[in-house]
């Protein structure tokens, strides 16, 4: 989980006809709506998505497909604010370990009950990251390990935090991963991308850093055109695809289902230009953070003239009843996180700088350098999640006041922490803080609408 960088002022983008970015949907009597279960239908007369008229008159098309959009973002229906809705709150895991005495596959059991468990309790997500090589995290496919979870759950949502897109050499399998799994689980994937950070995990793919970015945005947009049209294509210099059909085909509306995992002011710029929601990890106050949230959602205004879907915070949690508990804990297992974090992304190192598509990241190793692994850890760990359950409670009031609307998911389990310490943390939040949260949450959202 890279740290975040500050973003520069939004940038703007020419405009171009949306119709030239999507391809063929079909004969003239299908749905024009790619999620539209009847898109390969003869008759749509009782297709209430259509976006033809009832009678399949292919003149008749759906308004949205007529609008100017920025020529290198994808249209979609838009997404309103939500009004009155319920704060989201999931659960991130890292499939990390530090202790040499826990096993990779102990890694996955307690994980796996942990998410399992997050479904009765009343969480409405689950996510899981994508990384390789080492101990500091190991979920090499979380697509798969996300449909091991659909198979043992039945309406939490199961989000990608992140899909690496460039160490994903072939953006087909991603796009036809995705709808399997949106299949298999009714509808309830949650599509988080990234662009990764680490050399450690570039170099064993064979994938230099400086194309990290073009690899990215290229197939970013043959991704999310793929499982929302059902068909992918691509003429770019990574990843040139003829127009294929993908199956399985879309099962439901994407909407606003695809995320961007994003540290950087350029990841945050590709996100909005797709059109997706952000997802960003609370590693300083929120108020600090407030410039690039605010920085984003200025630029979603004013790439698709509407208000931005609700930012997504990803942050270390643990609650204990007893106040100086979670102080102590917190230190310790973030403290032990954020080192290893350094030491993964060479969060201190020199190299940024030279690094094409990283520089940003320079102003921050030089920080780190500054003023040491272990001051930088503790200021860290101050802006997480952590305390008695009304100490924790007190800290999201403060946050919707810095923010308004946001969802909330939580890393349970990191820095060496017990699967028993993580899963009563798990559980006493979502007894104590979760509907006082919630309930706060909602009174505040719909007195503001």
């Amino acid at each position: 989980m890279p740290l975040p960088m500050p973003l520069a002022p939004p940038v703007t983008t020419a405009t171009r006809p949306f119709q030239s970015l999507m391809p063929s949907m079909g004969p003239p009597f299908s749905c024009l709506r790619a999620f539209c279960r009847r898109r390969d239908d003869a008759e749509v007369s009782d297709c209430v998505t259509a976006g033809r008229s009832s009678q399949g008159d292919s003149s008749q098309t759906a308004p949205a497909l007529l609008t100017l959009r920025p020529s290198d973002a994808l249209a979609r229906p838009g997404v309103p604010p939500r009004k009155g809705a319920s704060m989201h709150i999931g659960l991130n895991f890292g499939f990390g370990k530090l202790d040499p005495e826990v096993s990779d596959h102990d890694v996955y059991r307690n994980e796996t009950e942990l998410a399992v468990l997050a479904e009765g309790l009343g969480y409405d997500s689950v996510w899981a990251v994508e990384h390789h090589f080492s101990d500091y995290a190991f979920c090499p496919d979380n697509l798969l390990w996300l449909a091991h979870v659909a198979a043992r759950t039945s309406s939490i949502k199961l989000g990608t935090g992140a899909v690496i897109l460039p160490w994903n050499t072939q953006p087909i399998r991603v796009a036809e991963k995705l709808l399997m799994l949106d299949h298999l689980s009714e509808g309830r994937v949650l599509f988080g991308m990234g662009r990764g950070l680490s050399r450690k995990e570039f170099e064993p793919f064979g994938i230099p850093l400086e194309e990290t970015r073009g690899r990215f945005d290229e197939s970013s947009k043959m991704i999310i055109e793929a499982i929302e049209s059902g068909y992918m294509q691509g003429d770019g210099p990574f990843f040139p695809v003829p127009r294929t059909p993908i199956k399985p085909g879309p099962f439901a509306p994407w909407g606003d289902r695809i995320f961007t995992v994003a540290g950087s002011h350029d990841s945050m710029v590709s996100g909005v230009n797709n059109k997706c929601r952000l997802m960003s990890f609370i590693l300083r106050p929120v108020d600090k953070m407030m410039p690039t949230f605010q920085a984003y959602l200025d630029y979603y205004r004013e790439v698709w003239d509407e208000q931005a879907p609700p930012v997504s915070l990803n942050v270390a949690m643990y609650c204990h009843e007893d106040a100086q508990v979670a102080l102590d804990g917190m230190y310790e297992y973030v403290g032990n996180f954020f080192e290893a974090n350094v030491d993964h992304y060479e969060m201190d190192g020199v190299h940024f700088a030279d690094t094409k598509g990283y520089e940003r990241y320079a102003d921050t190793a030089a920080l780190i350098r500054e003023k040491g692994v272990s001051k930088a850890g503790r200021d860290y760990a101050d802006a997480a999640l952590y305390g008695t359950p009304q100490e924790i409670l007190d800290k999201l009031v403060w946050i919707q006041e810095q923010m308004g609307q946001f969802d909330l998911v939580l890393q349970p389990s990191f820095g060496g922490m017990s699967h028993d310490t993580a899963r009563k943390s798990v559980e006493l939040f979502a007894r104590e803080v979760m509907p006082k949260a919630r309930q706060h949450y909602d009174a505040t959202v719909s007195a503001s609408v």
